[in-house]
């Protein structure tokens, strides 16, 4: 596996369309950081990490909304950079998502925020996915 974000926001969309409670993959520094700032933004409703031996897994609990619970927090994912086509973005031309109501998510040498906490902080770096 090379790409693991898009498998991870992979793994998100098709559970989430089947109303899925849980899913687990492989795991990763990086892919831990992106489900954390997911759970911290409100999107997932917790990211654990197991090892067992030297394979780690994370499992993820999925978040669902309203009085029977069909409705998605998680309307869309979007990769943004790709493998064969870095983006990177200053910290003003960081994208706005969804008008405000969805979450760019970058890795900065801070490491892994939101579009709106790299603003604050004032630094810029490369924009992983768009979540809304």
């Amino acid at each position: 596996m090379d790409d693991l974000i898009a498998d991870l926001l992979t793994r998100i969309r098709n559970a989430n369309q089947r109303y899925h409670k849980t899913l687990s993959m492989p795991s990763s520094k990086l892919v831990k950081s992106v489900a954390d700032v997911l759970v911290a933004e409100g999107f997932l409703q917790a990211a654990n990490e197991k090892a067992d031996g030297s394979k780690k897994t994370l499992t993820l609990e999925l978040k669902y909304k309203g009085k029977r619970g069909k409705d998605r927090v998680i309307t869309n994912l979007e990769r943004v950079s790709r493998l064969s086509r870095r983006v990177y973005a200053n910290v003003d031309d960081i994208p706005n998502v969804y008008n405000g109501m969805g979450i760019c998510v970058l890795s900065t040498p801070q490491g892994v925020m939101t579009g709106h906490q790299a603003r604050k902080d004032r630094v810029g770096g490369e924009v992983l996915c768009k979540v809304w």
